[in-house]
C-alpha cells in the first residue's frame, strides 16, 4: 500500500545547494516543489528542478529570500500547503513561522514558542540553567547598558566574550582582555549587533581559549519523543565560521561524549522541541568539561556529517516531524560507523578570504564510495555577489579518521571549479597539518597555526 505524502506541495525559502537538498527529499517523499528566486537566481539549479518555480523579487537578499510578503504571496498563489526555510535566510524567524501559521501554511521547523525560547541566547540560556546543563560562567540576562554588563565581566572575571542575544554567525562577538577596553568593545558589539538583527542585547560570559565546538544533533516530535544523533565537531573555524566539521569528534572520550548528548536531550525535552535542531557545547578536553551555548532550531549546514555517520535522511525526519507524525527512529536505532569529514568549498581567495563570484567555466565533482558532494553548481554557472560564499559540501565517510583524511584529500585533488577561485588548497593544508591529523587542535586553530602560509 503506497503511504500518503506527509504534504502535497512544499514551497522552499531558499537558494543554493540546501533548495536542491529539500526539493529531493521532498521528491522522494512524493511532495512537489516550489522553487522561489531573485532575478539574479533565474538560471540556478534549485529553480531548474523544482516543480514549478517563481520569481520573488530583486537580487538583494532583503528584497527577495527575505521579503515575507513577497515570499507568502507565492504560497498562497501556488497553493502551497507548507513551506521550508532550509538554514539562514527566515530559517529561525519566529515572526515568520507565526504568520505562515495565520495563512494555514505549515512552517517546516519547530514551534513559535520553541524558536522564541532557544532563538535568544539569554532565554535558552536560562532554559539551559534550568534543565541543569552547565552554561558558561556569565549572566543569563541580555544588556543593553554598558555599566551593568561591566558588572557582570568583572564577576565572571576577564576576558569575557560578548555576543548577540539575538543572532548568531559571529556577528558581534567581541573577545574583551580588560576593563579598560570593555565600553568602547560593548559599544561596537551593540553597534554590530543593532545593525544585523535589530537588536542590541549583549550576553557577557566568560571567555574560554583552549576549548572544542561540539554539537549534538537532536530531533523531536510533537508526541515528546526525543533523540539524539551523536555529536559533530566544528572547532576548525575563522571568524566564528565552520571550515570542516567531523563526527564523532576525535579525542573525546566515550563518557564525556555520552554526558553531552544525554545534556542535549534533556534540553530539548525540558522546551518539548518539536523538530530537527543542534545543541551546540564548548568543551574543555583536559579538564573533561562542557557548557552549554546556544541552540540552533533548524538543520545545519553540516548536517550530512551525521547522515552519513548514521545512516539516516534528517532532511525527511524533519518534514515528517512537521506534518504531525512521530519519529521514525528511537535512540536505540541509531548507531555510528566509520568516521565522516565535511569540507565547506567557499567562493572565495583562500588567502584573504574575500569572496570571489563569477563564472563558473568548468565544474567536475569528485566520486567514488563514501564520496557525497551536495552542490548548486554547475558548468557556465554564474556565481552571484549577492549570497554567501559557500558553494558546495565535500562529504566523506571512511572506516577510521585516517582514512577519512587522505579519502578527502584525494577528493578535493578530483574536484575541479575553474573560472573562480576556491578554498580548496585551504583544506589541502588544514587536514594535512600535523595538530589536524593528531587531533590536537581547538576553536583557534586557525590563528594559531600557519595554514594560510605557502608550503615550504
Amino acid at each position: 500500500m503506497t503511504q500518503q505524502p506527509p504534504f502535497r506541495k512544499v514551497l522552499i525559502a531558499n537558494r543554493g545547494e540546501i533548495a536542491l537538498r529539500i526539493i529531493r527529499a521532498c521528491h522522494e517523499l512524493g511532495i512537489r516543489t516550489v522553487a522561489i528566486h531573485s532575478t539574479a537566481d533565474e538560471e540556478a539549479l534549485h529553480v531548474k528542478l523544482a516543480s514549478e518555480s517563481v520569481c520573488i523579487g530583486p537580487p538583494t537578499a532583503k528584497e527577495s529570500y527575505l521579503n515575507i510578503a513577497s515570499i507568502m504571496a507565492a504560497a498562497v498563489a501556488t497553493q502551497a500547503d507548507a513551506i521550508h526555510p532550509g538554514y539562514g535566510f527566515l530559517s529561525e524567524n519566529a515572526a515568520f513561522a507565526e504568520i505562515c501559521g495565520s495563512c494555514g501554511i505549515t512552517f517546516i521547523g519547530p514551534s513559535v514558542r520553541n524558536m522564541r525560547i532557544m532563538g535568544d541566547k539569554a532565554r535558552a540560556r536560562r532554559a539551559a540553567d534550568k534543565a541543569g546543563v552547565p552554561t558558561i560562567p556569565g549572566d543569563s540576562q541580555g544588556y543593553i547598558s554598558p555599566d551593568q554588563a561591566l558588572q557582570v565581566a568583572k564577576k565572571s572575571g576577564f576576558p569575557v566574550l560578548l555576543k548577540a542575544c539575538a543572532g548568531g554567525g559571529g556577528r558581534g562577538m567581541k573577545i574583551v582582555e580588560n576593563e579598560e577596553e570593555f565600553e568602547s568593545l560593548f559599544d561596537m558589539a551593540q553597534r554590530e549587533v543593532e545593525a544585523a538583527f535589530g537588536d542590541g542585547h549583549l550576553l557577557v560570559e566568560k571567555y574560554l581559549a583552549d576549548v572544542r565546538h561540539i554539537e549534538v544533533q537532536v530531533a523531536g516530535d510533537r508526541f515528546r519523543n526525543v533523540i539524539h544523533l551523536g555529536v559533530r565537531d566544528c572547532s576548525v573555524q575563522r571568524r566564528y565560521q565552520k571550515v570542516i566539521e567531523e563526527a564523532l569528534s576525535p579525542g573525546l572520550s566515550d563518557a564525556l561524549r555520552e554526558k553531552i548528548q544525554n545534556s542535549a536531550v534533556k534540553l530539548a525535552e525540558s522546551v518539548g522541541y518539536s523538530s530537527v535542531g543542534t545543541v551546540e557545547f564548548l568543551v574543555d578536553l583536559k579538564k573533561e568539561e562542557f557548557f552549554f551555548i546556544e541552540m540552533n532550531t533548524r538543520l545545519q549546514v553540516e548536517h550530512p556529517v551525521t547522515e552519513m555517520i548514521t545512516d539516516t535522511d534528517i532532511v525527511k525526519e524533519q518534514i515528517r516531524i512537521a506534518a504531525g507524525q512521530p519519529l521514525s527512529m528511537t535512540q536505540s536505532d541509531i548507531s555510528f560507523h566509520g568516521h565522516v569529514i565535511e569540507a565547506r568549498i567557499n567562493a572565495e581567495n583562500p588567502r584573504t578570504l574575500v569572496p570571489s563570484p563569477g563564472k563558473v567555466t568548468s565544474y567536475h565533482p569528485p566520486g567514488g564510495h563514501g564520496v557525497r558532494v551536495d552542490s548548486a553548481v554547475y558548468a557556465g554557472y554564474t556565481i552571484q555577489p549577492y549570497y554567501d560564499s559557500m558553494i558546495a559540501k565535500l562529504i566523506v565517510k571512511a572506516h577510521d579518521r585516517e582514512a577519512c583524511i587522505a579519502k578527502l584529500l584525494v577528493a578535493l585533488d578530483e574536484f575541479l571549479i575553474e573560472g573562480i577561485s576556491t578554498n580548496i588548497e585551504l583544506h589541502r593544508r588544514i587536514l594535512n597539518h600535523e595538530n589536524f591529523r593528531s587531533g590536537n587542535f581547538s576553536t583557534k586553530f586557525l590563528e594559531l597555526n600557519n595554514v594560510f602560509e605557502e608550503s615550504p
